[in-house]
């Protein structure tokens, strides 16, 4: 396959590309920073693209080229964090979650899908979040409005594309260890509930992404946890803030 993703230069993002390139796949990695790429390992198939998923025009270049061959598979992992229920979230940063979390997933779908209709055979899958599932609440952030529009665009595009043979999965991940969830939590993110390893979310994801699932939701413990935590009164989530 050729497989594209977007935000693919560390964490999960990284471990799936490493994963499809060992099987022997041909793998296009895109992101913000390249020098984030220290694997020791020399991939023959692998090929590198620095852009910002946010820029339309870097972003139309880069599928261009990569879908001259053929465009498989697409994998949009990246994303923009923000803790606004402890810091105070301005004008900048505002745009900048919506940019990346929302458009430009958006963006990246269509860019995508234009040239998957015309072999009517793809797939399209992004990451989302398991924030994404929480019920809109006095107090919520927009990290997790974010994660919501994500799995509404992935529903779109699914009920738009699956005439044309093409499958559009969304990935809905608790937590896991990755780099990043540690520098969030002063290097240490064991405390962090039915927390996995990047290896297990691999192993989820790749299966979903096999399976062409609508959405894929793991681990089981954060699903059920997210549902009860829904079942909240409004005046009990107002004081999560």
């Amino acid at each position: 396959m050729n497989i594209m993703i977007i935000g693919g230069t560390s964490g999960i993002g990284w471990a799936l590309a490493e994963h499809y390139l060992r099987d022997g796949h041909n793998v296009m990695v895109c992101g913000r920073d390249l020098q984030r790429l220290t694997s020791d390992h020399h991939y023959p198939m692998l090929s590198c693209t620095q852009l910002d998923i946010a820029d339309n025009v870097a972003l139309a270049k880069a599928i261009e080229v990569f879908a001259e061959e053929s465009l498989d598979l697409l994998i949009v992992s990246a994303g923009f964090y923000f803790n606004d229920r402890h810091q105070t979230l301005d004008a900048a940063t505002t745009l900048r979650m919506l940019q990346t979390n929302v458009s430009g997933l958006n963006t990246a779908f269509e860019l995508a899908a234009e040239h998957m209709l015309s072999k009517k055979n793809g797939h399209l899958v992004a990451i989302s979040s398991v924030a994404g599932l929480l019920k809109d609440y006095p107090g919520a952030s927009l990290y997790s409005a974010c994660k919501r529009s994500v799995l509404s665009l992935c529903e779109t595009y699914r009920i738009a594309l699956a005439p044309f043979s093409i499958a559009v999965t969304a990935i809905v991940p608790g937590y896991v260890d990755t780099e990043k969830l540690r520098q969030l939590n002063d290097g240490d993110a064991s405390h962090k509930p039915f927390i996995l390893t990047e290896e297990k979310a691999v192993e989820y994801i790749v299966d979903a992404i096999h399976r062409r699932l609508a959405i894929s939701i793991f681990p089981w413990q954060m699903r059920w946890l997210i549902k009860l935590f829904n079942y909240l009164p409004s005046q009990l989530l107002r004081l999560r803030k």
